[in-house]
């Protein structure tokens, strides 16, 4: 008679999971929607390079907030937006353009509730409906809760320039 034997597999490692953004990288990332793979900063002095695996919802982005603070970065947001993977309003996306997120962070000191605050003002004096808008980013951040996604790969460094 004989004995089978038991093939030991080795546990996988842990998945590693990105950490929900603050809800203004968001907004950033509405506002930098268009018809390009690249993802371009606020300044459009630099661009992102984001790695999504739709089979796994693995995705990677080299922006700041992925590498340095751990949390989905709103390049990668904004291509699950452009992709159709998170639903969202095409006004809420059009309200939001063209503002320049990295100087009005820096103007607060990366006090996100005031860039935000400062954001609702611009979006009302633009003729925008701001309870849509409130609406869609809770929309967004929702789905992001109850869809976290994985790293895909190491981090990747941020790209240099402003």
């Amino acid at each position: 008679m004989r004995k089978h034997s038991r093939v030991r597999v080795p546990p996988s490692p842990p998945m590693t999971f990105w950490k929900l953004p603050p809800k203004i990288k968001i907004y950033e990332a509405l506002g930098c929607l268009d018809n390009t793979a690249k993802i371009f900063s606020s300044s459009r002095g630099k661009y992102y390079t984001v790695t999504f695996d739709p089979t796994t919802n693995a995705v990677m982005c080299n922006d700041n907030g992925s590498y340095w603070q751990g949390y989905l970065g709103y390049p990668a947001i904004a291509f699950l937006l452009a992709r159709g993977v998170i639903p969202y309003s095409a006004s809420s996306a059009d309200i939001l353009k063209e503002i320049k997120w990295k100087n009005i962070n820096q103007q607060f000191k990366n006090d996100f509730t005031k860039t935000e605050n400062y954001c609702h003002d611009l979006v009302k004096k633009r003729g925008g409906d701001l309870p849509t808008l409130l609406a869609d980013i809770d929309s967004i951040y929702s789905f992001l809760s109850s869809h976290p996604y994985s790293l895909f790969g190491p981090k990747t460094k941020p790209p240099s320039g402003y």
